[in-house]
């Protein structure tokens, strides 16, 4: 059993989130950052699946076709673009809508440290970027949710984390706040 590589793995990750959300200036989401991880459902099968190198939803999809945790994971925490899916009066069909910016800093926090936890020592500041572009035409994110996301990625990648860090602080919150889609 992992129990205990489970454990530290999840809470590894949301320490990471916790610091990044803090020089972001959202300590509050930081500290509530992936707490339905900690569930029976998430944890559970966390741990039947564990594995260092990537994550366990990935395992149960394998043998299950689908992970009963993901899907739990996704319902409950609004930093993830699935979340952000409703469905549409205009093409009566579930489609993404746009994200509060505010998730999409706590996404792009989140990203950041998934990468640290599974590239480990190989980790750079271009991993979290080679990522999101990897699955760019598997995903079903809203298109300005996803042009802020990749541009915060790419920023990243290329001015790295402190000055990353300190245009979302600086620049990108009090814009957002200030044309109320924080």
């Amino acid at each position: 059993m992992y129990i205990r590589k489970h454990f530290v793995t999840i809470t590894r990750h949301r320490h990471y989130v916790i610091r990044h959300c803090w020089h972001c200036g959202i300590l509050w989401q930081g500290l509530r950052h992936d707490l339905s991880k900690y569930s029976p459902t998430e944890f559970l099968e966390g741990i039947r699946y564990y594995r260092p190198d990537r994550s366990p939803n990935m395992g149960a999809r394998v043998a299950n076709g689908y992970s009963r945790a993901w899907l739990h994971h996704q319902g409950r925490n609004k930093h993830h673009f699935e979340y952000w899916v409703d469905y549409s009066m205009k093409t009566k069909r579930k489609e993404p809508v746009p994200m509060p910016v505010r998730y999409v800093v706590e996404m792009f926090c989140d990203r950041v440290a998934a990468s640290k936890i599974y590239f480990d020592k190989k980790y750079d500041c271009s991993k979290p970027y080679a990522y999101f572009n990897r699955a760019r035409k598997r995903r079903y994110m809203h298109p300005t949710t996803s042009a802020q996301l990749e541009k915060l990625l790419v920023m990243l990648r290329d001015r790295g984390e402190r000055e990353t860090f300190s245009y979302i602080k600086n620049v990108v919150k009090p814009w957002a706040k200030k044309r109320g889609i924080w």
